[in-house]
């Protein structure tokens, strides 16, 4: 795991790798981008993800421009870039979520384990308990803590006995870090939790069924400093066991939490590369602008 906290003002002085693109001296973001092409190292040796031409459009316009890239097996890959980039399009991809806007039109090639996820005859109930989601506001159901776990195992029938649903519902909540500060009030209403013990049900709910895959969308960004380095300790114990993709707006999180890191721009896959190489060394002119600050 890398535990790397890079100082951004020290990542401006780094030493210039050569811009894969030229850019205004000025304005880095009127850069002209080769669409599909994406510098450093975005393919895995073990994908869980195969993504090929992934292009994402809503009515005429296209929010993703033809991206390639693999999601590794028990990998952390965050993705960053400005405002608008693409990054929780794209993230939404992966389990599907765009099903439910009807201008959205996605083409490409998206293989989970090979398997074409976007496939006419694919049960998106089914993908959905493989590739789970926490969503950047916690959104627990006004149900109690238990009933917030159990709710995943029922309807997808994972317990057929109040035991098993026990077992299920304490397991989850030790798995994200939240078992003595609940045990002993289950049948409490989760919304009257703190955010940042809302947000670990959250993620204790997304793992009740067991997912291979768990995308975070901005999953700090409502809590205080304490409840974030709990949630970072969390991704952390988890990648040994998921694989998990993270949407962030912060650089920081990013370093500390993910063995890869994917910069976007304007619906491009810029650059992708060890998280320590993006932050210190990156081999784009833009990845290396947006986080020098010059723009984002």
């Amino acid at each position: 795991m890398n535990t790397m906290n890079p100082s951004i003002s020290a990542e401006a002085d780094m030493q210039d790798q050569g811009p894969a693109i030229p850019v205004r001296e000025n304005n880095p973001e009127d850069t002209v981008i080769e669409e599909g092409k994406t510098v450093g190292k975005p393919f895995a040796a073990d994908p869980k993800f195969k993504l090929r031409n992934v292009s994402v459009s809503y009515g005429k316009d296209r929010a993703i421009k033809d991206i390639s890239l693999d999601i590794g097996r028990n990998e952390v890959i965050s993705f960053i870039g400005p405002s608008g980039c693409g990054k929780s399009t794209f993230l939404r991809c992966l389990n599907r979520m765009n099903d439910s806007i009807d201008i959205c039109r996605v083409t490409g090639e998206l293989l989970l384990d090979d398997e074409d996820i976007y496939h006419s005859k694919r049960d998106v109930v089914e993908l959905r308990a493989r590739v789970g989601m926490v969503f950047q506001k916690p959104n627990p159901f006004p149900k109690s803590i238990y009933d917030n776990v159990a709710y995943g195992p029922r309807i997808h029938g994972l317990a057929n006995r109040k035991s098993d649903l026990d077992d299920i519902v304490e397991n989850s909540l030790r798995k994200a870090g939240l078992w003595d500060e609940a045990k002993d009030r289950l049948d409490s209403i989760a919304t009257g939790m703190s955010g940042g013990q809302q947000q670990r049900l959250c993620i204790a709910r997304a793992i009740a069924v067991s997912p291979e895959v768990i995308l975070m969308d901005e999953p700090c960004s409502a809590l205080d400093p304490i409840a974030t380095a709990r949630v970072e300790e969390l991704i952390a114990e988890m990648s040994e066991s998921y694989t998990i993709v993270i949407v962030t707006h912060s650089m920081q999180q990013a370093a500390r939490v993910s063995h890869r890191t994917a910069y976007f721009h304007l619906g491009h896959l810029v650059e992708v590369n060890e998280t320590n190489k993006v932050f210190t060394s990156p081999e784009h002119q833009l990845t290396e602008s947006y986080i020098t600050g010059r723009f984002g």
